[in-house]
């Protein structure tokens, strides 16, 4: 997360602060030319219609490390931050592989009108922990402005997702809820990041341990264990609640609880994690096949501190229409 330095009342706002992932960034900056720019580029294997799909920009020149910006629309499948290492691996592999290092990844989700608020579409600087011939693991995301990308390369970068770009017909959407779940409740997380803190999930005995004899105490080895969960769920069922109260539909609960915690001055770090509850790209979501379509870290992270609640996002379909004789009609 970005960090701010303060200024005292009256006085003029202190410049931003650049992260230290970005300023390394930067320091590689220099002219660089477009080499691939695919609006349907398809990292893996093809699964079909909707395989996950981004806008790939790959800017290179001699003696620079290259540049991959990656832009991705909620329709094209599966979040780019689920899987950023293989994604940058493949581009690596597939287009620079005598480089000694990865391209730079610099990714954007637009977020179109699910979002509204401080979910403003937003470039990240993804950096990796370990690299090793076309395997990537560690990865951290660090805010990029525009003003910082154009640096990078030297030149203007399309921000869109390209005029040849053709998006997936629509298809039915479920209603999308936030509710109150128990921790117990949660699938068992197969975490596939951070192995060294989370090397195999949650047992089914180390849950009920952290149940009985729960931690607020941080933990350096990774963002997931790096603050207090219990404080942070605390705020979240406040919100939801609240949310529920004024009548505030899902699609703007990361707005409210972000106005509730700038007003309740909690942590940067708490901030963050509040804000992941309520995203509808990065909250805590169960699937129905007892796994996780998002969230398996922190709920890795809530067993093993013993949080007893949090807040999940869910869906429910529509019930099919009926035709006048009474027989269902799928929709």
């Amino acid at each position: 997360m970005d960090e701010n330095t303060t200024s005292a009342p009256g006085q003029p706002a202190a410049p931003r602060r650049v992260p230290a992932q970005v300023a390394a960034a930067l320091r590689l900056a220099g002219p660089r030319e477009p080499l691939v720019d695919d609006t349907m580029f398809r990292p893996g294997p093809d699964h079909g219609p909707r395989s996950i799909i981004f806008r790939l920009q790959l800017f290179t020149a001699p003696g620079l490390r290259p540049v991959a910006v990656v832009t991705q629309a909620l329709e094209d499948g599966p979040s780019l931050t689920n899987a950023a290492e293989s994604y940058a691996a493949e581009v690596w592999e597939r287009y620079c592989p005598d480089e000694a290092e990865p391209p730079l990844w610099v990714q954007r989700q637009l977020l179109g009108d699910r979002f509204g608020g401080h979910q403003e579409e937003k470039w990240e600087l993804v950096t990796f922990a370990e690299a090793e011939p076309y395997q990537l693991r560690g990865p951290t995301w660090s805010t990029l402005t525009d003003g910082q990308l154009q640096e990078l390369v030297v030149r203007p970068v399309d921000t869109g997702r390209g005029a040849s770009y053709t998006p997936r017909p629509p298809v039915p959407e479920p209603e999308l809820y936030f509710d109150i779940w128990p921790v117990r409740r949660l699938p068992r997380p197969r975490p596939f990041r951070e192995t060294a803190c989370m090397p195999a999930g949650a047992a089914r005995w180390r849950r009920l341990l952290r149940q009985t004899l729960p931690t607020t105490q941080a933990r350096p080895c990774c963002w997931y264990h790096g603050g207090d969960w219990h404080t942070v769920t605390r705020h979240a069922i406040t919100v939801l609640h609240r949310a529920r109260r004024d009548g505030v539909p899902a699609e703007e609960l990361a707005d409210h609880a972000d106005r509730y915690a700038r007003a309740t001055g909690i942590t940067p770090w708490q901030r963050q994690a509040l804000e992941s509850l309520f995203s509808l790209g990065n909250a805590i979501q169960p699937d129905e096949e007892g796994g996780y379509v998002n969230g398996q870290h922190r709920s890795q992270a809530l067993m093993d501190t013993g949080v007893r609640r949090t807040v999940v996002l869910l869906q429910r379909w529509p019930p099919p229409s009926t035709e006048p004789d009474g027989s269902a009609q799928s929709t």
